[in-house]
Order: structure tokens, then sequence, then C-alpha cells
């Protein structure tokens, strides 16, 4: 179905917001849309809404199976303030935002469906996943020069860290919250916007009156931005993104620096959440 704005959307696409989880995807450009949408649809999101401008096109079966709504997402601010109206529009529904070109894997996802993952999350009392952007890109930048490449795809097998995170109040750690960073915007922090280099996102949520999505993609509900909760750890899941490599490939200002991506620490990237599970880049929890 296609609708003209988001208040379209809003408006009449009420029966897309009824179920979830649903899938929020925000185009940015015309790379891997068709693969990124068809990605989601097999994890079995009730609804996928892909928000993008009309001069992308898209296969005329995915059409039919998506949500098409016209939306101009260059402006940052723009993403956020879309997300918060979904939110207040299905209170109670399970939400996921995410890119085009970005992947979302959480555990055993090629035989368990999102719903079936975050029904066992729920049961947890457990209202919110982190998720970590784990950078995806080409070997081979002369073959793949926007760094985006499925069949050559590679990611880090290991950088990754986190920091205490303050509280801007009172200056002593928050509980049960950290910092994450990692990948391509630890290794070229230089080209990185220093509000910009943490990988941790909070990608899968359910939507309460009153909550809002931060321009640091965190929640104005502190507990949604716990990794887990106080007894034990819970599951978290991975956001496999081009996002960060096609940005530094585009960039005037890098991509004169950057001859190639890999180093010592890349590895190929297997499509599969068993390797992100051996990597420790994702976490099964209580869920076998």
């Amino acid at each position: 179905m296609i609708h003209d704005s988001l208040d379209s959307f809003l408006g009449r696409g009420k029966a897309a917001l009824a179920k979830g989880p649903v899938a929020l995807i925000f185009v940015e450009d015309a790379t891997e849309i068709a693969t990124t949408l068809r990605h989601h649809l097999q994890c079995r999101f009730a609804s996928v809404v892909a928000l993008m401008p009309d001069a992308f096109a898209l296969p005329s079966d995915l059409e039919a199976q998506i949500h098409r709504v016209r939306f101009d997402c260059s402006a940052p601010a723009a993403v956020f303030a879309a997300v918060n109206r979904v939110i207040a529009a299905a209170p109670g529904i399970w939400l996921y935002y995410g890119y085009n070109a970005e992947y979302l894997f959480y555990p055993f996802c090629e035989t368990r469906s999102i719903g079936e993952m975050l029904t066992f999350h729920a049961e947890e009392r457990r209202d919110a996943m982190l998720t970590y952007v784990i950078d995806l890109y080409a070997d081979d930048l002369e073959q793949s020069p926007d760094a985006v490449s499925l069949d050559r795809a590679h990611l880090d097998r290991s950088g990754y860290y986190a920091l205490a995170r303050p509280d801007p109040v009172t200056g002593h750690p928050r509980e049960r919250q950290l910092d994450f960073f990692g990948g391509l915007r630890w290794r070229y922090e230089e080209h990185i916007p220093k509000a910009s280099r943490k990988i941790d996102r909070i990608a899968l949520f359910r939507a309460v009156p009153g909550l809002e999505l931060q321009p640091d993609h965190t929640f104005n509900d502190q507990e949604y931005n716990t990794y887990s909760c106080p007894w034990h750890h819970n599951l978290t899941a991975a956001i496999c993104s081009f996002r960060t490599a096609k940005a530094l490939k585009s960039n005037p200002g890098s991509t004169f620096d950057i001859p190639t991506f890999r180093w010592h620490n890349s590895t190929p990237f297997e499509w599969h959440s068993r390797q992100l599970m051996d990597l420790g880049l994702i976490e099964p929890g209580q869920w076998f």
C-alpha cells in the first residue's frame, strides 16, 4: 500500500500498526533497498513500513507486501520525529527502526520469527532490546567503490569495547547502561563526529504513551536504555550495517584517506546469527 505522507499512513494505515512487531525502514539513498526490505519480511515482522522518497523504485512484488510512505529522511531530526509519531499512534506495539543497507540479526533468526523472540523477551519483563550496529564493508573498494557488497561483506571480529554511561546531572554511572564503541566508527573516529561514534541503538522496543526517542538513539525512559534486567543477561541483537562505510566513502573529507577498510581483524560476514553469537556480538540470554 502506498501512502502520500506520514500523516496519511497514521490516518489510513492504522491496520499496519494494529499488530506488532512493526519494522520502520528509513530509506536514505538507493543502496540495497529491496534486499533490506526482503530481509525484514523474512524475519516475519507483522508489517514492514518503508519511509522513502518517490524517486526510488521498488519491485512490484515488494510494493504489494509493504507499506510505502512518502518521506524525506535527509534531515536526521526527521527520523526521530517520525519514530515518535508512530510511538504515539501505536501504544503497546513492538517497533523496530533502521535504515536501508542495514540488516537485523537476532539469536536463531534463521529458524525463529521476530515475534517469537520478542514474546520471550517480554516474558522476562523487558520492553526494549539493546542492539549493536555492526559495521559491514566490502573487502575490495576498487570493485565496490561505495563500500557495499553483499557477496564480499566483511566485519571486524574484535575491537569492541564499552564505557560507563554517566548521568549528566549526578556524574555517577547509570545502572545497567553502557556506551559501546567499535568497528569503523572507532577505527576512523577522526572522520566521525563525536556524537555519532557509539554503536549502541535501542532499535527494538514496545511503544507506550509518553515514550520518546532522543537524538542519541536513547529514550526518555531510562529503563529502556539498559542492556539487561537486574537479575540475569537478556537477549541482544545486531544491526549489520553498511551505513558507516557508505558515509566514509561518499564523504570527500575521508574517502581519499581510505584505500581499504580491511585490517588484520577483518573477517568475512557469513550472514548467520551463529557467527555473531560466536564473536560475542549478540547474546542469547536464557533463550535456547
